[in-house]
């Protein structure tokens, strides 16, 4: 269900990160190597990106295949970053809010993605639907499990979260709520990135002082690609990669 990619680092333009290596975002679209759910990611994909001097990403979403998309390969060749999220969806339902759904969602500074599905969705996670404010419902773009949990994380930060706390706290709490959910979330504020691992595969390369790539599978076959271990929580700057354990929520 979905592969998704955020990149902290010196700019370069999207297409040497998404489009160029040999098994790129875009490749992995028709054909991913580590793929546990579902075998084509073609209900939509997204980009979000910084340019230099605004903490506000811009942002490119359509509701079809990626490799069809021919702006898309213009602006990936010719735009460059310091930090991007990217990914392609596999979608929960099939044609499900088209380009609504799909990732990176965003607020303020802010860019994020979901790699999985919530088990039993909607009907799993209706009291924690209901516990949000009534604005954040409203103000819901999808009706999709992904657009939920952006805005349960949104809510977590409002109430005064940081970042890894915001998304661990909505990893545990829809994890109990609803058992056998795969909950890989995806955050970058543009200067660090956040990653949980939960029932799907992430993958890391850290050069420690230069930059730092997340991904749900490698690009390329660079030996320097880390799996991270299932149930974990990822923190990456330039600077590091810390990676904590999270605990199973209980029964």
């Amino acid at each position: 269900m979905c592969r998704h990619l955020a990149y902290v680092g010196p700019p370069v333009p999207l297409g040497e990160l998404l489009a160029r290596p040999p098994h790129s975002l875009v490749r992995q679209s028709w054909e991913p190597r580590h793929q546990r759910y579902g075998t084509v990611n073609a209900d939509g994909f997204g980009v979000g990106w910084y340019a230099d001097g605004d903490p506000v990403p811009g942002r490119y979403r359509r509701r079809g295949p990626v490799w069809g998309d021919e702006t898309f390969a213009d602006l990936a060749r010719v735009v460059r970053s310091e930090a991007l999220l990217a990914a392609v969806r596999d979608a929960t339902e099939a044609g499900a809010d088209g380009e609504a759904a799909a990732a990176p969602f965003t607020a303020g500074p802010l860019l994020f993605s979901h790699n999985g599905a919530v088990k039993g969705w909607p009907h799993t996670v209706a009291a924690l639907a209901a516990a949000l404010p009534p604005a954040e419902l409203l103000a819901l773009t999808a009706r999709c499990d992904s657009a939920l949990l952006w805005a349960l994380v949104r809510n977590r930060l409002a109430d005064g979260d940081r970042l890894p706390e915001a998304v661990t706290g909505t990893v545990l709490d829809v994890a109990a709520a609803a058992p056998e959910s795969r909950l890989n979330l995806l955050l970058t504020d543009g200067t660090s990135i956040v990653a949980t691992v939960w029932g799907d595969t992430l993958w890391c390369l850290a050069e420690p002082g230069l930059r730092a790539v997340v991904a749900s599978e490698p690009y390329d076959d660079d030996p320097r690609w880390h799996p991270v271990p299932d149930r974990t929580l990822l923190v990456a700057t330039r600077a590091d990669v810390s990676l904590t354990p999270l605990k199973e929520p209980l029964a």
